[in-house]
């Protein structure tokens, strides 16, 4: 008896908790806590109640939803939720030679900063760079704010790379994938913490599946498909 193939698959197992939030956030959030519980010992009742509702903002922007991954194989899925803020052809850049497809995606502090793995492959590099803390939606952002790149090989010998970049409030990179390691699409491999933005760098010949304003989200939303 046939039997249709699944359209989307787990890259992970699913949690078992109701609101799950990132691991790195849980120091943040403790911190914030346990001020509130000073300000509130204190009488300072006023300060307690803004320190209540900046650990609930911390909750909420540390949150971590599982995700379903379309099964397709030449798709190129996104590595962050937020706003596409560039598509387009560059000559050169600095991860990969030759000519590639870029796309680049602005998270604020109001979208899940959890990043995934955009597509199947192993990790070649990682390759840190210190830099400045400019407005992560202007173009100039991927190249001189602090950012970490990693570059993917596919199972076809296609090399892609994605590229996390601090922001102007983003002040802190977490990368917890390591070279060799082997990626599985939609698989959580990093965060930024407080606004940011990552870049995709794609072969020329990447069909393009999105656009500059559309709204993407990390580990479903389908950017390009690989010839």
């Amino acid at each position: 008896m046939n039997q249709s193939v699944n359209p989307f698959l787990r890259a992970e197992p699913q949690n078992m908790t109701a609101y799950p939030i990132a691991k790195a956030g849980w120091p943040f959030i403790g911190a914030s806590a346990f001020t509130t519980f000073v300000f509130a010992l204190s009488g300072l009742t006023y300060f307690a109640i803004a320190g209540l509702l900046v650990t609930f903002f911390i909750c909420y922007f540390f949150r971590d939803p599982d995700r379903m991954t379309p099964n397709q194989p030449d798709a190129v899925i996104s590595p962050a939720d937020g706003r596409v803020v560039f598509t387009g052809v560059v000559k050169e850049n600095p991860f990969i030679d030759g000519p590639c497809l870029k796309i680049g995606i602005f998270m604020n502090i109001f979208n899940v900063h959890v990043n995934r793995i955009p597509f199947s492959g192993q990790i070649k590099d990682i390759r840190y760079f210190p830099g400045k803390f400019y407005n992560a939606g202007k173009e100039e952002a991927s190249t001189v704010n602090e950012h970490n790149a990693v570059i993917l090989e596919t199972s076809k010998q296609q090399t892609i790379c994605f590229v996390q970049v601090a922001g102007l409030i983003a002040r802190r990179i977490i990368c917890f994938i390591q070279k060799e390691d082997a990626a599985i699409c939609g698989q959580r491999f990093g965060l930024i913490c407080f606004g940011s933005r990552v870049d995709v760098y794609l072969p020329a010949d990447t069909t393009l599946n999105v656009v500059k304003g559309d709204k993407v989200k990390a580990g479903s939303t389908i950017i390009g498909h690989l010839a």
